[in-house]
């Protein structure tokens, strides 16, 4: 099947994908800065360059896109129509990485909770886990 979209079109949709500070990214920083935690961003000094690392209790929240993550969810499980072995490659590339990351956080001693875009659409499960997390 052919893409709908022209190489330009196609260009500036990718380009505009954000790997930081994402809508997911945001709305677990939020929940986090409720509970009265206070987090560094995007620390370069850790493995993965997590998202919301709590050095003062030695924990990290990851929140992963379900498509780009592979998540089994219905977002996570789509093929792309073009391109197929690029995409694939990329994506099983990810979830090689983050493996390799999260070993790594894990051996340096730190927890880590991994929070999937899919699961962002429902507050009160997420807020709960978060707490959970944070107060584990």
């Amino acid at each position: 099947m052919a893409d709908n979209l022209t190489a330009e079109q196609r260009k500036r949709n990718m380009t505009a994908i954000k790997s930081r500070h994402t809508k997911p990214e945001m709305i677990v920083r939020s929940i986090v800065h409720r509970l009265g935690f206070r987090f560094r961003l995007h620390d370069k000094k850790l493995a993965g360059k997590p998202d919301i690392v709590l050095p003062k209790h030695k924990k990290i929240i990851l929140v992963h896109g379900c498509f780009w993550h592979i998540h089994d969810c219905k977002r996570g499980n789509v093929t792309p129509k073009t391109n197929v072995d690029y995409w694939q490659k990329k994506r099983f590339r990810n979830v090689e990485r983050d493996k390799e990351n999260l070993r790594t956080l894990k051996n340096q001693g730190w927890k880590v909770l991994v929070i999937w875009e899919c699961r962002i659409k429902k507050p009160l499960e997420l807020e709960n886990t978060v707490k959970d997390f944070l107060y584990d």
